[in-house]
């Protein structure tokens, strides 16, 4: 017919157009794919460094021949023998599990281990290291009780490293009585392990959930690491700031019944707090800030969680702590969780 006919050479040139477009999506699944390889072998095979990178080039050159062979028109067994390779690969990546028992730095060395007996949190391995250098510190764990019917406050901080996006986020909770305390969801590094972003994607750290008193957390950031830190009052009713901190007490119990893996995009120090905040408070809408948590003030402030009444500017103003953290240093005997809050958008002179 006059149709056929005239689709028969469409379809023609229909086919010879998918055909490279096919082959060029299964080259970017097989060069993304070894590119994942690659790394996976780098962080996690048990090996020495110069097998490593034997491995990683040997992969590298599996990937590039069944490219080569596919775009040669050999793709049946070329990309056969690398799908069945690459799931030996993955069977392999599933047996990695997390482990408590390394040799771990000393400020991840404890695990925190809460205790409730009924208004009555106790905890034992509050850190309270004394912090002079990133490498010289006198090490005090602490046994400390907190009485949730004084819970009075939650203030989230973030310290910046990195440009404006990258922050750590910690989270405080205040009591009548004047104490804080400040959990922190971080890498459960090795003796001589640093952080590494890329690493966390493939299951380098451990996850480990550190409460500390604020002279210790914070005051490392700001007066030892020369990070910028920003501090924020949370607005909360009593009973959603009991069952935050609560929240933390059961992923505390959690992490000591089975460890977990640290994931820089899944499960880090920003995701695991959404999630706790997400059973407080229901339908907190997921956002792009929750991963560049440099920006979670600004989601905090959409959506009503900050001191009602004040821009980011003045919020982000009164909230930088970092200069009166410094300042304590020159004040013997002053209160350091008291002193950088004075100021602080929401708290009482």
């Amino acid at each position: 017919t006059k149709i056929g006919r005239l689709l028969s050479p469409l379809s023609i040139m229909l086919g010879i157009l998918l055909r490279p477009l096919a082959r060029l999506l299964v080259s970017s699944a097989v060069l993304l794919s070894a590119a994942w390889a690659c790394a996976a072998l780098w962080y996690q095979l048990p090996a020495t460094l110069p097998l490593k990178v034997g491995a990683m080039v040997l992969w590298g050159l599996f990937g590039l021949a069944a490219i080569v062979l596919l775009w040669r028109g050999k793709a049946g067994r070329s990309l056969l023998a690398y799908a069945i390779g690459f799931v030996v690969l993955l069977e392999w990546w599933g047996t990695i599990a997390p482990s408590q028992h390394r040799e771990w730095a000393d400020d991840v060395a404890r695990y925190l281990r809460p205790r409730v007996e009924g208004n009555v949190v106790t905890m034992e391995n509050v850190r309270n290291f004394d912090w002079r250098s990133d490498t010289d510190y006198t090490v005090r764990w602490d046994t400390r009780r907190y009485d949730l019917d004084r819970l009075r406050s939650v203030d989230v901080s973030l310290s910046y490293w990195t440009g404006p996006a990258i922050a750590h986020t910690l989270v405080s909770f205040g009591f009548d009585d004047g104490q804080y305390v400040t959990f922190s969801i971080e890498i459960r590094k090795e003796r001589g392990e640093s952080f590494s972003s890329v690493g966390g994607f493939f299951k380098q750290f451990e996850n480990s959930l550190v409460a500390a008193d604020e002279h210790d957390i914070l005051r490392v950031r700001t007066n030892v690491r020369g990070e910028d830190v920003y501090m924020y009052r949370v607005q909360l009713p009593q009973a959603e700031m009991r069952s935050l901190f609560l929240g933390y007490v059961g992923e505390a119990n959690a992490l000591a019944r089975a460890p977990s893996f640290y994931n820089t995009l899944t499960a880090n120090c920003t995701t695991i707090v959404y999630s706790l905040a997400r059973h407080v408070v229901p339908g907190l809408p997921m956002d792009y800030r929750l991963l560049a948590s440099g920006y979670l003030p600004e989601y905090l402030h959409d959506v009503g969680g900050l001191t009602p009444g004040l821009g980011m500017d003045a919020l982000r103003a009164g909230g930088r702590i970092t200069d009166r953290a410094i300042a304590t240093d020159q004040q013997p005997g002053v209160n350091f969780s008291q002193a950088i809050r004075n100021g602080l958008p929401g708290v009482a002179p």
